[in-house]
């Protein structure tokens, strides 16, 4: 009785080699000449760095704005645990909502202005390019005093700040959604819908999960911005980060320049972790859809029946052997 076995053959060194080669593929490897230059444009570039650190420091000491006696309070705990730590705390809280809310507003309206029913998709993109059109810092003041203007509604600067994030950037990631889903190669739903799938089916299992891998780094970049723009509730007395920086910190201290650096300093720390974070869920993401199976290898040999193992027939598909037991 004959059997057919299936067996892995050893990846070629032409293969091996051909993730190395793509490095170049893009760009000619630098010559003497051009590594040469590169490493003067490096130096210079430095150069000037380090001389503009210089100015804006000396620039400072001139000013009186590194004396000790403006840098003293941020050494003191009751600053940071009466003043700062809760303008940090309302800043990423009103943030955190947003987001949550942003996100969902995003892919709903995005995936709606893809839909072949007018009725659905019109009214969806009208939304999103209306409250694309007007800018932030009008909708929180509409949000704080229209509401209680038009409507009667007690308005607190939370909601104000809160509902302004949602509608502006929900509609920015309602357009990211849009076009990410758009970049898969049509084929993808052409072939779903082929085997049987519905089209609920072939957005939810075939075009989504494609096209978040390719959105996520828009999507965290605009969360970003979801983050920085809470810094307009400025506007509406909104005790956030910026406020207890700006305004709080320099009429206690008389510091602002040393005030609006170190809260700085906290907004880019807080930045590079959404960063680093969105990184790490992008590359979990890539890794979970690998799929373990290897490709056979395009070998060109089939051992003939009775002959040993290694013994190649042709004309018969690689790494597939074929023997009688």
């Amino acid at each position: 009785m004959s059997s057919t076995t299936l067996t892995a053959e050893p990846k070629p060194a032409r293969e091996r080699t051909r993730s190395a080669e793509r490095v170049s593929v893009l760009y000619d490897v630098p010559g003497p000449k051009a590594r040469l230059r590169n490493t003067v444009l490096t130096v210079l570039v430095v150069l000037v760095a380090l001389f503009a650190v210089y100015a804006l420091v000396t620039k400072l000491d001139e000013k009186n704005q590194l004396d000790g006696a403006l840098w003293t309070p941020f050494l003191r705990g009751d600053v940071w645990v009466n003043l700062i730590l809760p303008g940090l705390l309302n800043t990423l809280s009103a943030a955190l909502v947003a987001a949550v809310i942003a996100v969902p507003f995003g892919f709903v309206f995005g995936i709606a202005r893809l839909s072949e029913h007018s009725w659905i998709r019109v009214p969806a993109g009208a939304v999103v390019e209306f409250f694309r059109a007007i800018p932030l810092l009008m909708m929180i003041f509409a949000v704080m005093y229209g509401g209680s203007a038009v409507f009667g509604l007690t308005v607190t600067p939370f909601t104000a700040v809160v509902t302004g994030l949602v509608l502006y950037n929900g509609s920015v990631l309602a357009e990211i959604v849009r076009s990410g889903i758009q970049s898969v190669p049509r084929g993808q739903s052409e072939a779903a819908l082929a085997i049987g799938l519905r089209k609920g089916q072939v957005m939810r299992m075939i075009l989504l999960p494609q096209a978040v891998t390719a959105m996520m780094p828009a999507i965290v970049a605009q969360l970003v911005v979801l983050l920085k723009d809470t810094a307009l509730g400025f506007i509406v007395s909104f005790e956030d980060l910026l406020n207890a920086g700006a305004r709080v910190l320099p009429s206690n201290f008389n510091n602002i320049i040393p005030a609006v650096m170190v809260i700085a300093v906290v907004y880019i720390i807080i930045n590079l972790i959404v960063g680093a974070l969105a990184t790490w869920l992008e590359r979990r993401s890539r890794r979970s859809r690998r799929t373990a199976a290897r490709p056979v290898a395009p070998a060109d040999s089939v051992a003939a029946p009775g002959a040993p193992g290694g013994v190649a027939a042709p004309g018969m598909p690689g790494g597939v052997t074929t023997g009688d037991d």
